[in-house]
């Protein structure tokens, strides 16, 4: 079975607004059901689980029906953290998946996942026990000295940009969260899930990203998912 969880348990401050970014509506639809109908409608998604801010657990379930996301199977509070949030949805499937289930990790702000990216997601998680959305990244990449200077730079192609989809075993995930929590490893900052089981001495393995798979934390973020929304393709590109 594949579980993917959402996580949408934050309150999104840095984009300004009254409400939090995941429910924000976008052409009358809000982020968080794009993110949602993208794995609706994929066909190796057996269930839905949406890890939510507190106090919007009633709405989502409302949206849900409104854009008939029917794999939307359970909806969990959120923590404090990301990694608060992405345990409390782990632990929840303890009484519904079982060991070599593969959970796909997802943030509920990042709302246009390709169909190949949740493919090879999914498939290199089956192949190697895990499998996480990369990227090379195509600028040069240097280290500060202080604010203003630097003199030396990290060869780009030693680096990957890592995000979500994410998938991992489940057996494997509770196994991790429960001794990150227990000894503290991984869990604090800008700590994921990624970087918790890499400090946990686990290896990842890198699967298929996309330049459009962007994280909407801004208000121009926003203006750019509206611009890929409204684009036309060009049938004559390769």
């Amino acid at each position: 079975m594949n579980v993917a969880v959402i996580i949408a348990g934050g309150s999104g401050h840095r984009m300004g607004q009254d409400i939090p970014k995941q429910f924000i509506n976008v052409y009358d639809k809000p982020v968080l059901i794009y993110t949602l109908e993208s794995f609706q409608n994929h066909p190796m998604i057996d269930a839905i689980e949406v890890v939510c801010i507190e106090g919007w657990q009633d709405i989502l379930w409302a949206y849900a029906k409104q854009f008939n996301i029917d794999k939307l199977k359970w909806v969990v509070p959120g923590g404090g953290s990301a990694q608060e949030s992405i345990r409390n949805g782990v632990y929840n499937l303890k009484e519904h998946c079982s060991d070599k289930d593969n959970i796909i990790i997802h943030d509920g702000i990042r709302p246009l996942v390709d169909v190949d990216v949740l493919n090879d997601v999914i498939d290199k998680c089956n192949e190697y026990g895990n499998g996480v959305t990369s990227l090379p990244y195509n600028e040069q990449i240097f280290v500060i000295d202080d604010e203003i200077s630097t003199t030396k730079y990290i060869p780009r192609e030693t680096l990957r940009r890592v995000s979500t989809p994410q998938a991992y075993k489940f057996d494997k995930l509770v196994w991790a969260y429960e001794k990150a929590f227990a000894e503290e490893i991984g869990i604090y900052g800008s700590s994921y899930t990624n970087t918790m089981m890499v400090e946990l001495g686990e290896k990842l393995y890198f699967a298929k990203g996309s330049d459009k798979n962007i994280k909407l934390t801004t208000k121009d973020d926003l203006e750019i998912f509206k611009g890929y929304l409204t684009a036309e393709k060009d049938n004559w590109l390769k």
